[in-house]
């Protein structure tokens, strides 16, 4: 169904567009998008040691960023583009990860925008709870 591979510095451009796709009505909700200026953020934070390209049929369809902490595992980055959606995708992703934190004894954190209901939505589903907010993000904890 999908494969997760590992990111390199030429995935710069397939990670931002990727993140455009998924991501650009809920950014420009909260900050306005403005593609120069998010092309220059995601340029400095883009770390292809911790990001993961997720395939689908052998389509680069998204992106996957965990960070692992001695106390905890944070989910960083989930972001599908709408072909890979609705698909149960983004619930195995998630929950194997939470398969890693259980297994390590760490909880798994994340943060989702105030303005993305739907994440939030399957986020609860799946036994993440809320900890904490800080301006526009909601800050969970499973």
């Amino acid at each position: 169904m999908y494969s997760l591979r590992p990111a390199t510095a030429v995935d710069l451009d397939l990670c931002f567009d990727l993140h455009a796709a998924a991501m650009r009505s809920y950014v420009a909700a909260v900050w306005g998008w403005d593609d120069g200026v998010q092309r220059d953020f995601h340029a400095r934070g883009f770390d292809p040691a911790r990001t993961r390209i997720l395939t689908v049929d052998g389509r680069d369809l998204g992106v996957l960023i965990v960070e692992y902490r001695p106390d905890e595992i944070v989910l960083g980055r989930i972001e599908l583009h709408p072909d890979a959606q609705g698909r149960g995708i983004g619930t195995a992703l998630i929950r194997g990860v939470l398969a890693e934190g259980a297994a390590s004894g760490r909880p798994v954190t994340l943060e989702v925008l105030t303005v993305n209901p739907r994440a939030q939505a399957l986020y609860e589903r799946l036994g993440f709870r809320e900890v904490g907010r800080s301006g526009v993000k909601v800050r969970m904890r499973h």
